[in-house]
């Protein structure tokens, strides 16, 4: 038999039995109703003085509103929100990152990330299993990992690792874990089409600051050269690498730069999350397979503003650039006075 919503007649009659203290199965044969639908019914309107303290006219209106909304709704709440998300995506933000910086920008627009993946994969029937909904856009091609679908994270698979000579990760300072201060840094390479020379990523650990460079020949001498012009300058403590050939002049590094290299575990790259991460975002603007001797130092540096000027988690949703100017900064005025004192 098919079920009609409760009329405002009936549920005036609830509070009326109500009143005379009968039970829900009095009422609901009264109704003619299933004893459930008028316990649901009472619970869902109940007032704050008391179970059978029950307002028909109040929760017929309820009910009624409930009913207009009720269907698929919007993955996104407007217009104003689902332009913020979609510009942010195409600009390289992550889900995450759009969702935290909105609340921050605009607090009465809140959204959680996980909106922003269920919008993206709603475009489609069987959320990504079948084909593009007529009128809606594919965003999938501006997520970090470009899933078609939504899809467990599985296991990289392993590289042939050289030997080296230099310190092992074990032997590493515990303070750089705790990335209390600026000047720890993580250095890979990222490959190029046909194993031609690619790229060097330096990723600072505190603040997420990511340093990107070509390399011109994929020996130890070019990463090195490249790795001590990039951090001209800078704070360095520590620098973290896997034990590639490309990485074995540590000893020229810690001579120039004053500080201590370190050598990950073979097959271990988890040990330079950080770094790995932020490979992975270069990635998503210069895909596997990219030609990087055809892509402009130009090009490189957009992507390397793109990526320190995106809002992150666990800073607050602050960039790393800012994280990082603000340390350099902080640095710079002790150093002064330091030396003003010294002086003095």
């Amino acid at each position: 038999m098919k079920y009609t919503q409760l009329t405002v007649e009936e549920r005036e009659k609830i509070q009326e039995m109500l009143w005379q203290k009968a039970s829900i199965r009095a009422i609901a044969t009264a109704l003619k109703r299933n004893p459930s639908t008028i316990s649901r019914e009472i619970n869902k309107n109940k007032s704050s003085l008391g179970k059978r303290v029950y307002i028909p006219r109040a929760a017929h209106e309820r009910a009624l509103t409930k009913r207009k909304s009720r269907g698929r709704k919007e993955r996104l709440k407007n217009d104003t929100i689902r332009e913020y998300v979609i510009e942010h995506l195409k600009g390289g933000w992550s889900p995450e990152q759009i969702a935290g910086r909105l609340s921050q920008e605009r607090p009465s627009h809140c959204i959680s990330y996980e909106t922003i993946y269920q919008y993206i994969y709603a475009q489609f029937y069987r959320n990504g299993y079948g084909y593009l909904k007529s009128g809606n856009e594919d965003l999938r091609s501006y997520l970090k990992r470009r899933h078609k679908r939504r899809q467990r994270k599985g296991l990289r698979k392993v590289q042939r690792a050289s030997r080296f000579t230099g310190s092992s990760i074990e032997k590493r300072p515990a303070i750089v874990d705790k990335r209390n201060r600026i000047g720890d840094w993580e250095s890979d390479s990222i490959e190029s089409f046909n194993h031609m020379p690619g790229l060097n990523s330096l990723l600072e650990r505190k603040s997420g600051l990511i340093l990107i460079s070509k390399l011109l020949e994929k020996t130890a001498n070019a990463t090195t050269n490249t790795i001590l012009k990039k951090l001209s300058g800078l704070p360095v403590y520590t620098l973290t690498m896997d034990n590639g050939s490309e990485n074995q002049s540590w000893k020229e590094i810690e001579d120039k730069t004053g500080s201590k290299c370190f050598y990950a575990h073979p097959y271990s790259s988890w040990e330079r999350g950080s770094n790995e991460n932020g490979n992975g975002l270069v990635r998503w603007y210069f895909p596997k397979k990219t030609d990087f001797q055809a892509i402009s130092d130009e090009e490189i540096a957009k992507v390397e503003y793109a990526l320190n000027t995106r809002p992150r988690k666990r800073l607050g949703w602050r960039t790393p650039l800012e994280v990082f100017s603000k340390e350099l900064n902080r640095i710079n005025i002790e150093n002064n006075m330091i030396s003003v004192a010294v002086a003095g």
